[in-house]
């Protein structure tokens, strides 16, 4: 007997919320974890960046993997080293097994992040996956938000160790549960593993995510290094496209850019990435900086940002299935992008009220655009392909989020560098406020992809022969 298809989105939550909740609960105890191991603020870093770094090289192979021995195995198997991983961090007693730890739930996440949408459309037809990936959604964004919360408290109550320990009664719920209600999928037909293809890939997000791991400050790219692994990361990208669209069975079938609604799907979030990104490096100095509030005040500004793009995530989804992509996401970006133009035009003396306001303003444009844009997207795949697609999607926002913040991290410091130690308070306000008009026009910029974007009736076409895996 089947379970029925709200088992199977319970499930899929209890994963991708585990996911996401640890990695962001996880950036408050890095004081913690440089004190009790005796680390500088380099190697703390290396918390963070294993998993991002792990994570990213994973899902290429995603959709490889779950068509060699099925969907539901290779999600339940993620499950489980995801388990293994926070199992090996609760018990760790050096900074070496702490990151170890991290990279084993590095690989989990990329498994299970691109396959939970995956398993989600293969229970829901096309016209009801809006509601329920909007659903989906709202959980994802809230959990980053509630994840620095979460880490607070447990480390007020108990120790780094909780952080860990956490997710391993909801991995091993998820883990049980999964063996009952995800569908059974058979394994496709098994295709030669492209190696090259994987090696360039994974060498190019892997350098990529390292190098700008560590430009923190403009001096980072006076380092050969550093530029050493951004030209290598950069050839390595060049050569897996040209590798793949001369592959009859490539590692990831690059063709499905040719069907217009999935290409603007992924441009759409990729620029919604970038303002999320990029809004959680502003944010704070916008709030602290500028307008002289605490700490506290940047969280619950985020909070809004979560609530609501969370909330409207769900009628953003609903939107989608009635009504087709185009006005809801187009919405969406007015909304976010307007907003954060809004952010970048305050006065130094603006009330924090006002922040509040146009954070709310800010998720309910991500609640409306950025879920339904990117199920529209998959919808516009066959069904073999959605998992490629989601392992796409998946990184072209990780890699291009990477760069736009180190970009605009290296903006604010070469203006108040080019402004002197003397002008640098004067000049602070004015560089921030540089970087979110920038960010804004950029999401206002996207709304032409919106307007082209194919109609349900018109999302799916019959795919060319070229472009479907061979």
């Amino acid at each position: 007997m089947q379970a029925p298809r709200s088992w199977v989105v319970v499930n899929v939550l209890l994963g991708t919320l585990t996911v996401s909740l640890n990695n962001s609960s996880l950036n408050p105890a890095l004081p913690a974890f440089m004190s009790v191991f005796g680390i500088g603020p380099l190697m703390a870093t290396w918390i963070v960046a294993a998993f991002m770094t792990s994570m990213g090289m994973t899902m290429p192979l995603t959709s490889y993997l779950s068509q060699w021995i099925g969907r539901k195995r290779l999600y339940l198997w993620g499950v489980a080293l995801f388990i293994g991983g926070s199992l090996l961090g609760a018990l760790a007693d050096s900074i070496a097994l702490v990151i170890v730890a991290r990279v084993a739930q590095g690989i989990a996440s990329g498994l299970m992040i691109p396959l939970s949408l995956a398993i989600i459309f293969s229970v829901y037809p096309k016209d009801e996956r809006g509601r329920v990936t909007g659903l989906w959604g709202a959980a994802v964004m809230l959990a980053p938000a509630m994840g620095p919360l979460c880490g607070s408290l447990l480390l007020e109550w108990f120790s780094w160790r909780s952080l860990f320990l956490m997710n391993v009664p909801i991995g091993v719920l998820a883990l049980l549960m999964g063996f009952a209600v995800l569908p059974a999928s058979e394994p496709a037909e098994r295709k030669p593993f492209d190696l090259s293809g994987y090696v360039l890939i994974a060498s190019g997000v892997g350098l990529l995510m390292i190098a700008t791991g560590r430009l923190h400050h403009a001096e980072g790219l006076t380092d050969p290094l550093n530029l050493g692994m951004l030209l290598a990361a950069l050839l390595c990208l060049v050569a897996f496209v040209r590798v793949e669209l001369g592959r009859q069975a490539p590692l990831l079938n690059l063709r499905i850019f040719a069907l217009r609604g999935y290409r603007l799907s992924v441009i759409i979030a990729v620029v919604q990435s970038v303002g999320m990104f990029e809004c959680l490096v502003l944010l704070p100095l916008l709030v602290q900086t500028v307008l002289g509030y605490s700490a506290i005040w940047t969280g619950l500004a985020l909070l809004c940002t979560a609530a609501f793009a969370s909330l409207f995530g769900r009628f953003g989804g609903s939107a989608l299935d009635r009504h087709g992509p185009r006005a809801v996401v187009s919405l969406g970006l007015l909304l976010t992008g307007a907003s954060t133009l809004a952010l970048g035009l305050l006065e130094a003396d603006a009330a924090i009220g006002l922040v509040f306001l146009l954070m709310m303003v800010r998720g309910a444009g991500l609640g409306l655009s950025y879920m339904p844009v990117t199920t529209a997207g998959l919808n516009a795949l066959p069904e073999p392909m959605v998992t490629q697609g989601a392992a796409m999607n998946n990184i072209s926002r990780r890699l291009v989020s990477a760069l736009a913040i180190v970009i605009a991290s290296l903006w604010l410091e070469f203006r108040l560098a080019a402004a002197g130690l003397e002008a640098q308070q004067a000049a602070t306000p004015l560089a921030i406020s540089e970087v979110f008009v920038a960010t804004g026009i950029l999401i206002l910029l996207a709304l032409p992809c919106a307007w082209r974007f194919p109609q349900s009736e018109e999302a799916a076409p019959a795919v060319p022969a070229a472009f479907e895996p061979r």
